[in-house]
């Protein structure tokens, strides 16, 4: 049986060609501590451990062929908690921490919270931990992605109520005036953005939940923002995770439709990358 170590560098040659090599080394450490169930500490005291992993050939296989260690893993850790992830549900970033973070500290107690495009159902089921006796609705078009959120609300004990609705077209069914704060992270990357990504998001991560046509890029902050207008109740807070090239232009259409107080804040890569509104009645 390899050694801890040993798995480690042969997870780290095989996606060498791929990533960087910090990078790749971040990875193996990852999937190895995870699956093996020790931390850095640990490891730095017993490298030569040997590591019992039934499921090594595969894995080292997929990771290899680019497929996300999150992926490989089925989890990935968001806000302090544990998500399930998979194929059919984009991956939490940890700018998007930022983006509750910002949102549930305007909060106040009991308030009610709309997650557009929810995905794995972290901003949701993060909200409804962060924000003490918070009324939270959770929308997705994908009954996969939603089947997964749900199962994360359960096993990380949120309440949460999911609809299944198509943010572009499908929000006029949500009662007017029902919520304090609005949050999403809707696709926002261009089409043409798409060649230059990493394999690991371009081939695995579903793409409805990442690209947008390059001749209307900021469709789903229209669509969401004029929905909001008559979702929000007055003075609710509307929040967005943008794209840092269209940081101006998000700010200028969401004026355009109405709001007020419009601020985009850098996340922590120095990105304009968060943006927050305020409904005008």
């Amino acid at each position: 049986m390899p050694t801890r170590r040993e798995v480690i560098d042969r997870i780290r040659r095989a996606i060498a060609p791929l990533y960087e090599p910090r990078e790749a080394e971040q990875i193996a450490r990852r999937f190895v501590f995870e699956r093996c169930g020790i931390t850095l500490t640990q490891y730095a005291v017993a490298p030569e451990a040997q590591a019992d992993i039934p499921d090594l050939e595969e894995s080292v296989r997929q990771l290899a062929a680019g497929r996300p260690v999150q992926y490989v893993l089925a989890h990935t850790e968001f806000c302090g908690m544990t998500f399930e992830v998979g194929e059919g549900v984009l991956i939490p970033r940890p700018e998007t921490e930022e983006l509750v973070a910002a949102a549930a500290a305007g909060a106040v107690a009991g308030a009610a919270a709309l997650d557009v495009g929810t995905g794995s159902g972290c901003i949701a089921v993060s909200l409804a931990r962060l924000i003490p006796d918070a009324r939270v609705t959770a929308v997705d078009l994908s009954p996969q992605a939603l089947a997964v959120a749900r199962r994360n609300a359960v096993r990380l004990g949120a309440e949460v109520r999911f609809v299944q609705a198509d943010a572009l077209t499908g929000l006029h069914e949500l009662p007017d005036a029902a919520f304090d704060l609005i949050v999403s992270n809707p696709p926002y990357v261009p089409q043409s953005d798409r060649a230059a990504m990493h394999v690991n998001v371009r081939d695995y991560e579903p793409p409805e939940a990442l690209f947008v046509p390059d001749d209307d890029p900021l469709r789903f902050y229209r669509a969401i923002g004029r929905a909001a207008r008559r979702l929000l109740r007055p003075d609710g807070r509307l929040w967005f995770e943008i794209y840092e090239r269209l940081a101006d232009e998000t700010a200028r259409l969401l004026a355009d439709e109405g709001f007020g107080d419009i601020a985009v804040r850098r996340d922590i890569n120095d990105k304009p990358r968060i943006l927050c509104c305020t409904a005008r009645k």
